[in-house]
């Protein structure tokens, strides 16, 4: 081999480990300075159950069936189907060994809003954190009180299941620099506040998107299809379009929508169905102005 050649071939060695190396601080788990997450005070509880539902957090974490008030067990155990492979829905009750009873603020408040772990590593977004991203400091600290009075629960969920190369966490960081960002996702007029306050709940702690938003190859958001309907995730059938182009939400007003969402019956007094059960059983314990402003805002967006 030759010198030229020897030297042709050690520039691409260091090139390409530089390339790695700028990929990896790139790409690197981002949590939240600690700054972020002191002087927040003692946690609003009623605000943080308030929270708790609009972020549906017992759709996923409670165990399949529960009813009643063993919804309020987040002892995990859902299996999610995707075709990326299964997704383990984990215990997040109070339990200091099962569950996430020995974290801190600022470790949950990173997993909820960076998508980064307690041992500092990417999460999937099957976890919906690039929706809660968009979630205040205040409600993420009284979401995290609220929680601390939950039972326990010492069920031990499995690890995903997941094939090669979707098994490979340091890959969520190039998804993460693709798709993870807090701008809205819309332009609504956010100087109405009611507007605001309906964004904010829809794209962040509802995460509405995460089903009715169809997906590229990469599982990241279509663009110019914010809530224009998509396959059911788990498998089975669509989630439908809930933008005001919809050919059957469309034609709903403001105040049918609040209804719905409050009692599960439709302007034709049809009754919710499918995975929507869970989630407008969710939204009827929010506040009627909560409510109202998830319409307004629905209301307000592209029609697609």
């Amino acid at each position: 081999m030759g010198r030229r050649t020897t030297k042709l071939l050690s520039g691409l060695v260091v090139l390409a480990l530089a390339g790695a190396g700028v990929f990896w601080w790139l790409t690197k788990p981002a949590p939240w300075d600690e700054a972020h997450w002191e002087g927040l005070g003692e946690p609003d509880l009623a605000n943080g159950e308030q929270v708790f539902w609009a972020g549906g957090c017992v759709s996923c974490h409670a165990a399949p069936g529960a009813q009643d008030d063993a919804r309020l067990v987040l002892s995990g155990g859902r299996a999610l189907k995707s075709p990326f492979g299964t997704f383990h829905v984990p215990n997040i009750s109070p339990d200091e060994s099962a569950g996430i009873g020995d974290w801190t603020l600022a470790e949950f408040g990173n997993a909820m809003t960076r998508g980064v772990g307690q041992n500092g590593e990417h999460l999937y977004p099957s976890f919906p954190y690039g929706s809660y991203v968009r979630m205040t400091a205040k409600d993420i600290n009284d979401l995290w009180g609220y929680l601390q009075t939950l039972p326990k629960s010492t069920n031990v969920t499995p690890p995903h299941d997941l094939p090669f190369p979707y098994n490979i966490r340091l890959a969520l960081g190039g998804w993460k620099l693709l798709f993870f960002s807090d701008e809205p996702r819309v332009e609504v007029n956010t100087a109405d506040a009611k507007l605001a306050r309906g964004q904010y709940l829809v794209e962040g702690p509802g995460h509405c998107g995460e089903c009715h938003t169809p997906r590229n190859a990469l599982g990241g958001f279509e663009t110019g299809r914010w809530l224009a309907g998509a396959p059911n995730p788990e498998g089975e059938g669509r989630i439908p379009n809930i933008t005001p182009g919809s050919k059957s939400v469309g034609s709903w007003s403001a105040s049918d929508i609040a209804s719905y969402l409050e009692t599960g019956f439709t302007p034709d007094f049809d009754s919710v169905g499918g995975s929507m059960v869970e989630v407008q059983k969710n939204l009827a314990r929010l506040s009627p102005p909560d409510r109202e402003a998830i319409a307004a805002y629905l209301k307000a967006l592209p029609p697609l």
